[in-house]
C-alpha cells in the first residue's frame, strides 16, 4: 500500500485535526461536545494549559500526516490524543447511570459519544498501517483495530437515532419535513454502514456512504450554526469534527480499495504468467 493512494483522505484528515487544535488553543478550552475534560472534575488546576498543550499536539499530529516522512509519528500522535478524548466520556457515562439510571437510552449515547472520538483514532491507524511495510504485524493489527474503531461507532449512532428518536428530531433542519423520518433513515443507515465495514461486505462502499452522509450533516447540520454563533467553539467543534469524521471515512476507502486493487493486479500477473507457461509448454 502506497501512501500516495490514500493522499485525498489523509488531506482532509490532517487538515480537519489541524483546526481542532486550533480550536482548543483559541479558545484554551477543550470543546465540551466531543472532549469532556469537565467529566474528570469541575476545577482541575491548569485545565486552560492543558487545552493549549493538547490543541498544539493536535495542530503538530495533523501537519505531520500530510507528509510521508512524518506520516506515522503523526498518525500516532492523533490515535493517541483522540484515544484520550474518547476516555473523557467514561465517567461522563458513569455520572449519567448514576443520575438518570441504567437505561438503554442512556447506554446507547454514551457509548456513541465515546465511539465519536475512537472513530476519529481509527483514521491515525489507518495511516500507520498505510505506511507501514507489507509484511509489519503492527501494521496489520493497526489495519484490523481501525476496522473495528471504524465500524461499530456507527452503529451505536444507529441505535440512538431509533432508541431516542425524539431526542434526535430536533437536528432535523426544520425546513425539511418529516423530522421523524429522516432520523430513522439515517440511524438505519448507520447501522448498515457500520454492520458491513466490520463485516467487510461492501466496506468500500458503505464507508464512501458514510463519508458522504457526514458531509449532508456538515452543510445542513454544522456549518448553519457557525453563522448563527461564530464565536462559539461548540459550533465550530461540530464542523470540524465532520471534516475529521469525513477524511478517516475515505481514507479507509482508500485504504481498502487500493488493496483489493493491488490484489486484482497480482491475480491477474499470475493468470497472464500461467498462460505464458501453458503456451511455451504446448
Amino acid at each position: 500500500m502506497k501512501f500516495e493512494q490514500i493522499k485525498v483522505g489523509v488531506w482532509i484528515y490532517g487538515l480537519a485535526t489541524v483546526a481542532t487544535g486550533i480550536l482548543d488553543v483559541v479558545w484554551r478550552e477543550f470543546e465540551a461536545s466531543h472532549q469532556p475534560f469537565k467529566a474528570l472534575g469541575k476545577n482541575i488546576p491548569g485545565e486552560h494549559v492543558l487545552a493549549v498543550l493538547a490543541g498544539i499536539c493536535l495542530i503538530a499530529a495533523g501537519i505531520a500526516i500530510l507528509s510521508r516522512s512524518t506520516a506515522r509519528t503523526g498518525a500516532k500522535g492523533a490515535a493517541v490524543l483522540y484515544v484520550i478524548f474518547a476516555l473523557f466520556w467514561v465517567p461522563r457515562l458513569f455520572a449519567m447511570i448514576h443520575a438518570i439510571g441504567l437505561r438503554i437510552g442512556v447506554t446507547v449515547f454514551g457509548l456513541g459519544k465515546c465511539g465519536e472520538e475512537l472513530l476519529l483514532a481509527a483514521g491515525g491507524l489507518l495511516v500507520y498501517a498505510a505506511t507501514a511495510t507489507p509484511d509489519s504485524i503492527s501494521g496489520r493489527r493497526a489495519g484490523t483495530a481501525a476496522r473495528w474503531m471504524l465500524g461499530l461507532p456507527p452503529i451505536a449512532f444507529g441505535l440512538g437515532h431509533l432508541v431516542s428518536l425524539h431526542g434526535y428530531m430536533p437536528f432535523v433542519p426544520h425546513w425539511i419535513p418529516f423530522a421523524a423520518f429522516w432520523v430513522v433513515l439515517t440511524g438505519t443507515a448507520f447501522l448498515l454502514a457500520g454492520c458491513a465495514i466490520v463485516s467487510g461486505i461492501q466496506d468500500v462502499l458503505a464507508a464512501r456512504m458514510l463519508a458522504l452522509m457526514f458531509f449532508l450533516f456538515e452543510l445542513m447540520v454544522e456549518i448553519p450554526p457557525i453563522f448563527a454563533h461564530p464565536r462559539s467553539q461548540g459550533a465550530w467543534g461540530g464542523a470540524a469534527y465532520n471534516l475529521t469524521a469525513i477524511g478517516v471515512c475515505w481514507i479507509f476507502a482508500e485504504f481498502i480499495g487500493g488493496r483489493l486493487g493491488q490484489r486484482n493486479d497480482s491475480d491477474l500477473a499470475e493468470d497472464f504468467a500461467t498462460v505464458g507457461s501453458d503456451a511455451t509448454a504446448g
